[in-house]
């Protein structure tokens, strides 16, 4: 199944989000469930958050995978949205 991870940053978070990138990449590398990925950028360029499709049996694993990112276990996140996705276009 196929699962969309929206997350919005805190306000000013930017700090958080560069000092836990590297731990962040590397547990998308380490837990090979990460179809795509890319931060969402506000009006200035700068990321304010991401746009993950994970590839899971179920939202439990989406869940848990969302809950163990590093960014998430940083506090960086306003909010957090998950929502099953199904792929219309694109490889």
């Amino acid at each position: 199944m196929l699962v969309a991870l929206m997350t919005h940053d805190r306000e000013d978070a930017l700090s958080i989000r560069k000092e836990n990138r590297e731990a962040h990449l590397a547990y998308i590398e380490a837990t090979g469930v990460v179809n795509q990925a890319g931060p969402l950028l506000d009006d200035d360029g700068q990321m304010a958050g991401s746009l993950i499709i994970l590839e899971v049996p179920d939202m439990e694993a989406a869940r848990d995978w969302a809950d163990n990112d590093p960014y998430a276990r940083a506090g960086l996140f306003e909010s957090v949205t998950l929502i099953q996705w199904y792929r219309a276009i694109g490889g």
